[in-house]
């Protein structure tokens, strides 16, 4: 199943997702709208709303609050990235000028905010305080997680497991909310909750860690952002963990000096030790792994076309090149 079988599974719904993120954008600071529309509008691939409605119409949910629900998600995403590029300084995202880049970081930050509490907003609409409860849990989660990868910065010494605890808690934590809450709205047994929040779990994993080898092996058109921004920032990623842990003493002192000073000056040397050591094979290989669990863990689900969506959604997420 390609990716555009994937999408006509819930088209529709899609389509009222996104009439929610409209209307729930109104506001009567135009500031806060101008903005808005912009970070929203610039698109992407809503992963995760995608995600959550896959979930719910393949559990046998056929409400709205699902719409709600993939919208709210849609909202905490955008929130953490207008708040990832004021602390990364990151100047484009999605092919464009970011939010801070143009209205600066003080607005970004602020309408981040806007974002959340807006999300928290919908979150009592949908009358749900298990979606509460997993949705507030979520949010504490990612902000922890934005912290651990903070204190990683420019620390050679970061170690895989600290890495892993990172995207575990800023990428992994909301596709597995999203996962979670379909099944919720679907009133599924607990089993079949945590078998899809195990899917969405791996499925995290597995997108954060094509996005790393991505920062080392695409081009600023096809990514949508700066190439080589993690080395720029002094992120310690998997590429460079691998790097460091398979070079000889030259490459692990040019990848410690890379992470310690941050900068794309030395972009070229650390490509090359990357390459030596075949870095990004091997990060890729791990996706490739979280990839697979995810999709067994698609073993608690009936047989049907979402399930089918599901399971190729993880694979498409592994192998893709943007």
């Amino acid at each position: 199943m390609n990716i555009d079988a994937i999408n006509d599974l819930i088209a529709q719904d899609m389509v009222c997702v996104d009439d929610c993120i409209t209307a729930q954008l109104s506001s009567e600071v135009a500031l806060i709208n101008q903005l808005s529309a912009y970070i929203i509008g610039a698109g992407g691939k809503r992963l995760r709303p995608r995600l959550l409605l896959l979930v719910a119409r393949g559990c046998g949910n056929t409400e709205a609050s699902a719409h709600t629900a993939a919208a709210i998600i849609e909202f905490i995403h955008t929130a953490t990235l207008l708040h990832d590029d004021v602390v990364d300084e990151s100047a484009m995202r999605r092919g464009r000028e970011t939010a801070n880049a143009r209205w600066g970081n003080e607005a970004a930050v602020l309408v981040g905010d806007f974002l959340y509490s807006r999300a928290f907003e919908m979150m009592v609409e949908i009358g749900s305080m298990r979606v509460m409860e997993i949705l507030a849990s979520t949010t504490n989660t990612i902000a922890e997680g934005e912290v651990l990868q903070l204190l990683n910065i420019n620390d050679a010494d970061t170690t895989k497991e600290r890495y892993w605890k990172v995207i575990e808690a800023k990428t992994a934590v909301l596709f597995e909310a999203a996962a979670r809450i379909g099944a919720v709205l679907a009133s599924q047994p607990a089993d079949i909750e945590d078998a899809l929040a195990r899917y969405g779990s791996h499925l995290g994993r597995a997108f954060q860690l094509v996005d790393d080898a991505l920062d080392y092996s695409s081009d600023s058109a096809t990514l949508g952002k700066e190439v080589g921004d993690d080395l720029a920032e002094g992120k310690p990623t998997m590429p460079l963990l691998i790097a460091l842990e398979r070079g000889n003493d030259a490459d692990k002192a040019c990848i410690r000096q890379a992470i310690e000073q941050g900068g794309r000056e030395r972009i070229d040397e650390v490509m090359a030790v990357i390459s030596r050591t075949d870095a990004l094979t091997e990060t890729q290989s791990l996706a490739h792994a979280e990839s697979q669990h995810a999709i067994r863990a698609l073993d608690a689900l009936p047989q049907g076309p979402h399930r089918d969506a599901l399971a190729a959604l993880a694979a498409l997420a592994a192998g893709r090149s943007y």
